[in-house]
């Protein structure tokens, strides 16, 4: 017997006992809810096409909401939060009606966003940049240095070739200054010799300072700088605080700043002149910077051939040194381009 033949044979049952011994007794003999038996004897008649609504007494009308919409979008309130609307028309001895409901009248004609009028701005261009050769491109930042105590930090001002990898300047201060990073390029550009065609940076005080922009202007170098909270537009500086901050030496705090800036000096020293960097063929950055490196790369050859003539069964082909680097990109346009087409193929 199924669920619903079971259902009406108590039906049926409680009918034939209600006779006998009454409803209440009869739906107990047989197991039925007396609720359940009176719901499905007397059962309400259906209701076809959508129920009336009642109206509360304390509900606007239609007429009223109208003119309460039509005050919040007036041209003297159309800019203003709901409670500053609410307090002023309250001050003015004027009361429409609560701010929760004048909220749901918004809500209800889609118009429960941001009111006020906003400035839009256009989104900041993604930087491009090739260097093909060294003094071409230049990066730049600014890391902190833990001092002697907690709240003291040294700042490390660093300059970066990213073609060479090689560190063209870098002081260290207590402050971040851009007149203090202007002097810092104008060094590094005496220096070097000449001044590279794009300087790339984050958009930090220092980095969009007054005194450093005149002097790029004035040396006609390019500014570009990192879209706001995107690390990855300035990868070559970043990575190479990385490296300096993972040096087994590098200690947890500098007594002075003194002693972080004889830190700094051992340590560009070894990283333009001893560390082989992955990324220009392991190669120093001095070397590809000043020019070295090829000669270094047919020496490497050299060695290279000599160990395939003597023992050639140790190779599966004939070795080659790692090649050298023929750019250096930020956002390289020519990827992009590529990647965009794909997309919209």
């Amino acid at each position: 017997m199924t669920r619903a033949q079971w259902r009406t044979w108590q039906a049926h049952t409680v009918d034939l006992l209600a006779a006998l011994v009454g409803i209440v007794m009869a739906c107990a003999l047989v197991g039925r809810s007396r609720a359940t038996h009176h719901r499905h004897a007397n059962p309400k008649p259906r209701m076809h096409g959508p129920h009336p609504k009642a109206q509360h007494p304390a509900e606007l009308t239609a007429a009223e909401r109208a003119q309460v919409l039509e005050l919040l979008n007036s041209d003297e309130y159309a800019d203003l939060s709901v409670t500053q609307v609410w307090a002023r028309e309250l001050d003015a001895g004027r009361y429409w009606c609560s701010e929760r409901t004048m909220h749901r009248i918004l809500a209800a004609a889609g118009q429960s966003g941001e009111r006020r009028r906003q400035a839009t701005h256009p989104p900041r261009k993604i930087p491009e940049l090739v260097a093909e050769a060294p003094n071409i491109v230049w990066s730049w930042d600014i890391t902190k240095m833990r001092g002697p105590t907690k709240g003291i930090w040294y700042h490390a001002y660093v300059v970066l070739d990213i073609f060479s990898r090689c560190v063209v300047a870098w002081r260290i201060e207590t402050i971040e200054d851009g007149t203090l990073a202007a002097d810092l390029v104008a060094e590094a550009i005496t220096e070097q010799g000449t001044a590279p065609e794009y300087l790339h940076a984050d958009g930090g005080a220092a980095m969009t300072s007054k005194p450093l922009a005149s002097l790029l202007v004035d040396l006609d170098v390019t500014r570009s700088h990192n879209r706001p909270r995107t690390s990855n537009d300035n990868p070559f500086s970043e990575s190479q605080f990385k490296t300096m901050k993972y040096t087994p030496d590098y200690p947890e705090r500098f007594a002075s700043i003194g002693e972080a800036r004889a830190w700094m000096a051992q340590f560009t020293d070894w990283y333009n002149h001893e560390h082989r960097h992955s990324g220009i063929g392991l190669h120093t950055p001095a070397s590809v910077h000043y020019g070295t490196a090829h000669e270094v790369r047919d020496q490497r050859q050299a060695v290279l051939d000599a160990a395939y003539a003597a023992h050639p069964e140790r190779f599966n082909r004939r070795p080659n040194p790692p090649k050298l680097p023929e750019k250096a990109t930020i956002n390289d346009p020519a990827k992009r381009t590529q990647t965009s087409q794909l997309e919209n193929a």
